[in-house]
């Protein structure tokens, strides 16, 4: 029998589910696309992510890989079927062959994230934004995530107790700007701990509010201590926005 892999690119609203990864109790995105892929192939199928995204966060670029052992259905050709068998929250964009050893996490070199949040009650942007209460000096928060790039370990924003062998991550951007009546957070690198950015949009906006300094917000970083750090925000605020491989384009 012959096995090949793929790779499925799609995006999906994570409100209604309970973070990408498989969950005993809860329903997920990985179940409901390992479902789709099983009935459209008639052929057991699971699929290992690019990451994990905690429930209630977004994701508009999301890559997974899964292998099939002669299928029935033209898998370049199967965007259609297999969108018609998922719930409109997940959208598939496409299915491509890759190498026998692609792998969707260990192979990606960058990975995004979005963060928004607004200013003003939106009924239209419940459980996409997080709505502040207050005002935030910006350009405050923009020296401070610049200071971000001249460290690698963020001990201090990783949820703790996770299965990683190291805290260290090269941040390549990290910026603020204005969108409509919001703030949009971007950030950008090689690899993200456990809760890292909501923990990192947490704290500055301490830093916004004016409750530390930038002095203060480096000692948080130097502390590689999460309980020193800000609050995280709400997962609603937060999207997947770009993975980045070295063979796909």
């Amino acid at each position: 029998m012959n096995t090949q892999r793929y790779f499925i690119e799609l995006s999906y609203n994570g409100t209604g589910y309970h973070g990408w990864q498989i969950q005993p109790n809860a329903l997920s995105v990985q179940e409901c696309l390992d479902k789709a892929l099983s009935t459209y192939f008639r052929q057991p199928v699971n699929t290992l992510g690019c990451g994990r995204t905690d429930a209630g966060v977004h994701a508009t670029q999301f890559y997974a890989h899964f292998d099939l052992t002669d299928p029935g259905q033209d898998p370049l050709r199967s965007v259609t079927g297999i969108n018609s068998l998922l719930p409109y929250e997940i959208a598939v964009r496409r299915v491509f062959e890759v190498a026998s050893d692609a792998h969707a996490r260990f192979d990606a070199t960058e990975r995004a994230y979005h963060y928004h949040l607004h200013f003003h009650k939106d009924p239209f942007k419940l459980n996409r934004s997080w709505l502040f209460k207050g005002t935030l000096d910006v350009e405050a928060m923009n020296a401070a995530a610049a200071v971000l790039m001249e460290y690698t370990d963020f001990s201090c924003f990783s949820k703790s107790n996770t299965q990683t062998f190291t805290n260290n991550c090269k941040i390549t951007k990290a910026f603020f700007e204005k969108k409509g009546d919001g703030l949009q957070f971007t950030i950008g690198a090689d690899r993200f701990l456990r809760n890292m950015v909501r923990a990192i949009v947490g704290t500055l906006t301490r830093v916004g509010k004016k409750e530390i300094s930038l002095e203060q917000f480096r000692e948080v970083i130097e502390s590689k201590n999460r309980s020193n750090a800000g609050q995280s925000v709400p997962a609603c605020g937060l999207y997947l926005v770009s993975v980045i491989y070295p063979f796909v384009k």
